[in-house]
C-alpha cells in the first residue's frame, strides 16, 4: 500500500515524540544513564593517571564514554525495539499501519538522538569539569560534520539490526549482548584504535563509532593527530559512505525480513 509523504512525516514525529516525552517521565533513568556511565569512565581515567599516561588520554576516555551512550541507545532502544514491540503485542499494529516501516525507525532515531544527547552532554560536561580536560579544536566545521555523520551512520546500523530483531527476536538479542564488550574493545572507546594495529582498525571501521571517535579525537585535542588511525578527511569520506550503505541496506533488509516474517509467521509471540 502506497502512502503519501505527509502521513509518513506524521508517523516520524509521533514516534519521536514518544521517545522524547517518555524518557523524561522516569527520573531513575537519569541515574542509570548518566551517573553510572561517569563512574565507569572515571575508572579508566584513574588507570591512565596511575600509569602516568599523556594528559590527552583523559580526554580520550571522556569522549569515548560520552559516545558510548549513543552506542548503547542504538543497540537497546533502536535495534531491539521491534523485539520489545513484539513482546508487547504492538508489532502487528505496525505491520498493518498504512505507513513505511522506515518512518517508524526514523522517528525512533530522531527521538533517540534528542533523548541521548541530553544524557551524553551531561556526561561530557561533568567528566570534562571534574578531570579538567583541555581541548584544542583544530576545525569546528569538521568536528561537527564528523559528529553528525557518525550519528547518521550509527543509527543507520541500528535500523539494519532492527530487521534482524524483528525476525529472530531473542536470538538476535543474545548475539548483540555477546558482542557488546568486544565492540567496546575493537572500536577504541577508551583508547586510540591505532594501538590495535592497522588490520584490526580496518575491520573495526565498519562500526561507525571507530572512525568517528578517532576523527573527533584528532580534531579536538592538540596531540590527537599523533595517535590518529588515518587522515581525518579520509575518515569523513568513509563515514559518508557508511551513512549511505547502512540506510539503503536497512531499507531493503527491513522489507525482506518483513516479507519473510509474514510468510513464516514470525511476527507474533507464538514463535518465541
Amino acid at each position: 500500500m502506497k502512502t503519501d509523504l505527509k502521513t509518513n512525516f506524521k508517523a516520524i514525529i509521533a514516534r519521536a515524540y514518544v521517545r522524547i516525552i517518555a524518557a523524561n517521565r522516569e527520573p531513575s533513568w537519569w541515574f542509570s544513564e548518566t551517573l553510572l556511565p561517569i563512574l565507569s569512565t572515571a575508572a579508566y581515567v584513574y588507570v591512565y593517571k596511575a600509569l602516568k599516561a599523556p594528559p590527552e588520554y583523559t580526554g580520550f576516555v571522556i569522549l569515548g564514554g560520552t559516545m558510548s551512550a549513543y552506542w548503547i541507545q542504538v543497540l537497546w532502544s533502536m535495534a531491539a525495539q521491534f523485539y520489545w514491540e513484539k513482546e508487547m503485542g504492538n508489532l502487528d499494529l505496525y505491520m498493518i499501519a498504512p505507513i513505511s516501516r522506515m518512518s517508524i525507525l526514523l522517528g525512533m532515531a530522531l527521538g533517540g538522538i534528542i533523548q541521548t544527547t541530553s544524557r551524553a552532554a551531561f556526561i561530557f560536561l561533568t567528566g570534562s569539569l571534574i578531570f579538567n580536560v583541555s581541548f584544542a579544536v583544530v576545525s569546528f566545521p569538521k568536528l561537527i560534520a564528523v559528529f553528525f555523520l557518525t550519528l547518521i551512520s550509527l543509527y543507520g546500523l541500528g535500523m539494519l539490526f532492527s530487521s534482524l530483531f524483528m525476525l529472530y527476536g531473542r536470538e538476535a538479542w543474545h548475539g548483540v549482548t555477546l558482542l557488546q564488550e568486544p565492540v567496546h574493545l575493537i572500536s577504541g572507546f577508551f583508547f586510540p584504535v591505532r594501538n590495535l594495529g592497522f588490520v584490526v582498525g580496518v575491520v573495526a571501521s565498519f562500526i561507525p563509532l571507530t572512525l568517528g571517535l578517532d576523527a573527533m579525537r584528532q580534531l579536538a585535542f592538540k596531540a590527537g593527530a599523533a595517535s590518529g588511525f588515518i587522515n581525518v578527511n579520509l575518515e569523513l569520506s568513509v563515514l559518508a559512505v557508511l551513512c549511505v550503505i547502512f540506510l539503503v541496506t536497512s531499507k531493503y533488509a527491513l522489507e525482506l525480513m518483513e516479507k519473510l516474517g509474514k510468510k513464516e509467521g514470525r511476527l507474533t509471540l507464538r514463535w518465541q
